[in-house]
């Protein structure tokens, strides 16, 4: 299966780029019809050069030795002599969800790939974006066809601004995030977001053998890839250690997703997970004791994924460790201490459709003010009475009343879809209060982080710029609005769809198509040159301007841009300003994120 999507990768594309060298220093590009042949410190590696694209694909290097479960990964520390082969993906990391469908999977899964135009030399010095994949830290991989990155790095030789794409494997799940005081005991937290660092490590030490340049370096996330990136931001205490120069994050920077009520105060919720896959396998006769974990390390592989992919030993989620995470992201981002890099960040308008509709109690929509209370209680801490002397309904009476069940106010907006009435099909569907659970749930899920993060970055003077993505797709219905996700293939400038059931751009029209290349183009000006108009600031195709964000341009807060097949404009980052301030002022104390 691997070696088909290698191949099916070579199948496309257009052959300019040998016309495009002759505009470029003389030092960026070589022979072309050399075999792609790179010499890093272990050795030497011989990758793909694809015709179509002109390209030269490197799949599958590992970054790490073989990690045993529940391990810290630790550096290469064997080289080899001869010239491997690095021609196919690798298997995703073992993981639960739909983004798995279609994809080997392995315990043995560190390893990442590098996408760049074909025959440049060792000193050519091109930035670099690194793609790290979203999935809720419970799925997906390097693999899927929908982070072609061929397709950016087109673009970004098209533009006269050559760069090299990279993209990474990390550990998931259980796997990648054991929980509870036996992990905690163990030093094996956050193993995933270890992974990712290493990785990074790896290619500080090893990119400059591909064309790249170990300075100029940005990672990239969208969901939990961008959590994964804010990870990245705040390592260690938010220490600089020189792996990136700049980030990019999309739908979910700027604090950790709420996985449990509490958020990282909830350690008692995540010890009960734990606790809950050791009893749901032969190990549970040590259930309490440091002994489970190495009793799960050693079970068959089969053992433990049954029990992780049948049972409710989930989620697995990132830990307060004092290591990795040695601190709450709001805390460090508030006073500063996080490195002081270039950011773009933004969200997409309807988030909530993805994380709302599906909160009732029988795992429906919500219809009636209980059901919306029901819902609500789920992401208030219990701790609240000790740390904000209110109880957990007084907590939710304040959120019911920031979010009332009046349409026009809620998610997507009366201009996307008519009023709902109960009972008809949409209400069905979602329910009758959809609208409501979709602009509180998408507030505290994405969008009060993102502005948080915004402000706190405009406080200490760094460059950062903010949209929203307001586009919905011809193959998304109208009435979920510009959800989770759909903003992807439009920066990764996908728009034949590879990889997706329903093709993005499938009936859609000229405007979508030409807003994904100057999605795309801001996208690769943020990696080359720090500012998504480009490296005269001169904006982007279509007149579009695209201001850095400024708190004291709104009276407090700054500006988005928005990205709209309509026409993308500018506007005051203030919408649903109360119910987003309530959740930046009590993120922590509350809701522990």
């Amino acid at each position: 299966m691997m070696a088909s999507w290698s191949t099916s990768l070579l199948g496309a594309g257009l052959c300019w780029l040998a016309s495009m060298a002759d505009a470029l220093p003389s030092h960026v590009f070589q022979n072309s019809t050399a075999p792609p042949v790179v010499a890093v410190k272990n050795g030497s590696y011989a990758g793909i050069h694809s015709a179509e694209y002109n390209q030269d694909f490197f799949l599958g290097m590992p970054y790490a030795q073989v990690a045993p479960r529940f391990t810290v990964s630790q550096h290469l520390n064997s080289s080899w002599e001869g010239v491997r082969n690095a021609t196919v993906y690798p298997r995703h990391c073992i993981g639960y969800g739909g983004d798995q469908i279609g994809y080997e999977v392995s315990e043995d899964c560190l390893y990442l790939n590098v996408i760049r135009p074909a025959g440049i030399s060792d000193t050519a010095g091109l930035p670099v974006a690194v793609w790290i994949h979203g999935g809720g830290l419970a799925m997906g991989g390097s693999a899927d066809r929908r982070y072609n990155l061929s397709f950016v790095v087109e673009n970004s030789v098209e533009q006269g601004t050559p760069m090299i794409g990279v993209s990474l494997n990390y550990r998931l799940s259980a796997f990648g995030f054991p929980q509870g005081e036996e992990a905690l005991a163990a030093g094996v937290t956050n193993l995933g977001f270890r992974d990712q660092r290493l990785a990074l490590r790896w290619l500080h030490e090893n990119i400059a053998a591909f064309g790249g340049a170990p300075d100029k370096v940005t990672i990239w996330g969208e969901s939990s890839g961008a959590e994964s990136v804010t990870a990245q931001t705040v390592a260690y205490g938010g220490r600089d250690d020189g792996l990136f120069r700049g980030v990019i994050a999309q739908s979910g920077y700027g604090g950790f997703i709420g996985r449990y009520a509490g958020g990282l105060n909830a350690s008692g919720a995540m010890q009960d997970t734990y606790d809950r896959l050791v009893r749901n396998t032969s190990c549970a006769h040590t259930v309490g004791t440091p002994a489970s974990l190495d009793c799960l390390r050693a079970l068959p592989l089969d053992d433990l994924n049954e029990a992780l992919n049948g049972t409710a030993a989930n989620p697995w989620s990132p830990v307060l460790d004092g290591d990795f995470i040695a601190d709450y992201p709001s805390k460090q981002l508030r006073e500063g201490r996080f490195p002081q890099v270039h950011l773009l960040l933004g969200c997409n308008s309807e988030e909530g459709a993805s994380f709302g509709t599906e909160v009732g109690p029988d795992g429906g929509g919500v219809n009636t003010d209980d059901e919306m209370r029901k819902a609500v209680t789920v992401i208030v801490g219990p701790e609240v009475q000790e740390t904000v002397g209110k109880t957990v309904e007084q907590v939710v009476d304040e959120l019911m009343f920031l979010y009332p069940n009046i349409q026009a106010v809620g998610v997507p907006g009366l201009d996307k879809w008519p009023v709902i009435q109960p009972g008809d099909e949409v209400a069905q569907i979602v329910g009758s209060q959809y609208r409501r659970t979709a602009a509180l749930f998408g507030d505290y899920m994405m969008h009060f982080s993102r502005r948080r993060a915004s402000l706190a970055f405009a406080k200490q003077g760094i460059p950062a710029w903010s949209y929203r993505f307001d586009v919905v797709l011809p193959s998304i219905p109208d009435f979920i609005g510009a959800t989770h996700f759909q903003e992807v293939a439009f920066v990764f400038h996908n728009i034949r769809g590879e990889g997706y059931d329903k093709k993005p751009f499938a009936n859609g029209t000229e405007a979508l198509v030409g807003l994904a290349k100057t999605m795309s183009t801001g996208w690769i000006n943020f990696v080359t040159g720090q500012d998504p108009n480009g490296a005269e600031g001169l904006g982007l195709p279509g007149g579009v301007s695209w201001p850095a964000y400024n708190a004291s341009v709104g009276g407090g807060v700054g500006q988005n841009l928005v990205w709209s097949d309509k026409g993308s404009y500018v506007e005051t980052d203030d919408w649903r300003v109360e119910g987003i301030n309530y959740f930046i002022e009590n993120s922590l104390r509350v809701f522990g994120i």
